[in-house]
């Protein structure tokens, strides 16, 4: 598998592109947007571990050309950071990072955690999921409540897309906050996502039932 490194100090992307080599993955490294934009338009990644203090495009205008393109938006993306505070955590993962590692960082986790979201990365059906008029289309990346569309963020979407491939079963917290934050989130990110994607989907938020004590799910009561 092919990965990208986007990092301009060189003793962290030689760091980092020792651990994974060793591990047998195949790196490209890049100091700066520009070099890394050339070469993501001739080949695509596995996966892209991306710093945020760069020259040119800082890492949070890459990810988030990245996730407003089709042909990238899928690529799994660890933000591996100085910027440590949940602040900024919390502003990585909802501009649609995968992950966020804060430096210094532990390569042993570091490479633990490049493989977790590469077993993630399954082949994907660009398919249409319904759900009591919610509409949810893969490989155009829209939704629809009834007939009207819905603009979702990239975090609502992941969110909404779990619980349509979960629906009618409980889906506890933790796992909800693993699966779509990773490790960096709290139980209040969850709950503001959730009422946020409520008030999107109108009279079909209500299909969005809280669990208490354990988590949500999605459910018709009338089937």
């Amino acid at each position: 598998m092919l990965i990208y490194i986007v990092e301009d100090e060189a003793n962290i992307r030689e760091l980092e592109s020792y651990a994974l080599e060793k591990n047998g993955y195949t790196v490209r490294c890049f100091e700066n947007s520009n070099d890394f934009y050339d070469a993501i338009k001739v080949q695509a990644p596995d996966l892209i571990l991306l710093d945020i203090m760069l020259p040119g495009d800082d890492g949070l205008m890459i990810l988030g050309k990245l996730r407003r393109d089709p042909s990238f938006s899928k690529i799994p993306i660890i933000i591996v950071s100085a910027k440590t505070t949940e602040l900024d955590r919390v502003k990585g993962l909802d501009l649609g990072a995968d992950d966020y590692i804060c430096k210094p960082f532990s390569v042993m986790e570091m490479v633990s955690r490049v493989k977790a979201r590469l077993r993630g990365v399954h082949d994907r059906n660009d398919s249409v999921m319904n759900f009591a008029g919610i509409t949810m289309s893969e490989d155009t990346r829209t939704v629809t409540a009834g007939d009207m569309p819905v603009e979702l963020t990239y975090k609502e979407y992941e969110l909404l897309k779990l619980f349509l491939t979960n629906s009618r079963i409980v889906l506890r917290r933790d796992d909800i906050l693993d699966k779509i934050w990773g490790h960096d989130s709290t139980g209040r990110t969850l709950d503001v996502h959730i009422r946020t994607l409520r008030g999107k989907l109108g009279k079909y938020g209500k299909y969005i039932k809280t669990v208490r004590n354990v988590g949500y799910m999605l459910v018709n009561e009338n089937y």
